[in-house]
């Protein structure tokens, strides 16, 4: 009897699925997580390099949870050159890729790197040629946004900037930029509550709101995990 029962248990013991690991384990989410202070409402204010050509616009950036797909999204409104976008991190290329649409509608393609704070992405115009950079960081303790428009014409190595936007996030001040609350789902600025068995949590988007939602017993075992791992 004991002969046929040890096989039997190696037998369970192979078939017995892993346990699959958490959004936690995912690098893009960790890559993103470098961004967090991307998310919310900005108002901005745009200006040419030679200041003849001033606007306003507005950005709002948000998480968002499809399976295995951790994007951030952002819908840029009266901007000059971009609408609604997708910005992924490609744990393959250790590259960060946005696409954006432009203006009428058209798709583009940015692709490039995190340094010192400072997102830089370059699309290639299969056209013209020419270099599109797009430089993105936040300032002041996450309140304050800012991108630049770059461009390099074929042939040539010099990258000549267009213009700029500054964004103050909503509802914040440069004197108020400290993080009082911690998004459970990402670590981010957690501006929106959220209740689970008569306790509340804080949020930092929409799409974190629903991811939560969705599965409050699975975010807060990776919140729990991820607080573990910074001890």
């Amino acid at each position: 009897m004991k002969r046929a029962i040890l096989p039997a248990l190696l037998v369970c013991a192979v078939f017995v699925p892993l346990s699959r690991g958490g959004d936690d384990d995912n690098p893009a989410k960790e890559a993103l997580q470098a961004l967090n202070d991307f998310v919310g409402s900005w108002n901005g204010a745009g200006s040419n390099m030679s200041k003849s050509e001033n606007w306003s616009e507005k950005a709002s950036w948000s998480w968002k949870f499809k399976g295995d797909d951790i994007s951030l999204v952002v819908d840029f409104k009266d901007s000059k050159d971009f609408g609604k976008g997708e910005l992924r991190y490609l744990a393959d290329k250790k590259k960060y890729e946005l696409k954006v649409n432009d203006k009428k509608g058209n798709p583009m393609t940015f692709v490039g790197d995190l340094k010192k704070g400072y997102l830089t992405l370059d699309h290639l115009d299969s056209k013209s040629g020419d270099t599109q950079r797009l430089t993105v960081n936040s300032a002041a303790g996450g309140v304050r946004f800012v991108y630049t428009l770059q461009r390099k014409p074929k042939g040539s190595t010099l990258y000549t900037k267009l213009y700029q936007v500054d964004f103050n996030k909503e509802g914040e001040s440069l004197a108020g930029g400290a993080k009082e609350k911690e998004c459970i789902v990402t670590g981010g600025r957690g501006t929106i509550a959220v209740s689970y068995m008569g306790k509340t949590y804080y949020v930092c988007c929409t799409g974190c709101r629903d991811a939560f939602l969705e599965n409050p017993e699975k975010i807060l075992k990776e919140y729990e995990e991820r607080k573990k791992k910074e001890k």
